[in-house]
C-alpha cells in the first residue's frame, strides 16, 4: 500500500505505479483492461534527474516482487523495466529523459497482471 505521501498514477493502479514525489502530470493517465489485467500509461515531469526517477521505480518494483528485465542508458536518457507473475503479465516500464526548463520528462506504463 502506498504511503500517504505517495499517489497512485491512476485509480486502481498497482502500488509500484505511484507517481514520483512532486511529479506534475502532463495529462491524466490513460487506462485500459485487457487479457493481462488492468494497465495504464501516464506522462509527467519532475525536477528529479533521470537516474533518480529510475532508481525510485526500480525500488518500487523490487518491493512488489518484480524482477528487473530491462535497463538502458542512452545519452542522458534512462529506461527501466520489470516483470513478475507466472507469465510476466505484471510489469512496469519507465523512460526518463531531460526535458525543457531543467525538468525530466517521464513516461510510465504498467500492467497489474491477472
Amino acid at each position: 500500500m502506498p504511503s500517504k505521501a505517495e499517489i497512485l498514477a491512476a485509480p486502481g493502479a498497482p502500488v509500484f505505479a505511484t507517481l514520483y514525489p512532486g511529479a506534475a502530470l502532463d495529462e491524466p493517465a490513460t487506462t485500459a483492461t485487457g487479457p493481462d489485467g488492468e494497465g495504464g500509461l501516464v506522462t509527467f515531469h519532475t525536477d528529479a534527474t533521470p537516474d533518480e526517477v529510475v532508481a525510485f521505480y526500480r525500488a518500487r518494483a523490487e518491493e512488489a516482487g518484480l524482477i528487473s528485465v530491462m535497463g538502458m542508458n542512452q545519452g542522458d536518457a534512462r529506461a527501466y523495466g520489470a516483470a513478475g507473475g507466472s507469465d510476466g503479465a505484471t510489469n512496469i516500464q519507465v523512460v526518463a529523459a531531460p526535458g525543457e526548463n531543467d525538468q525530466t520528462s517521464v513516461q510510465l506504463s504498467w500492467s497489474a497482471g491477472r
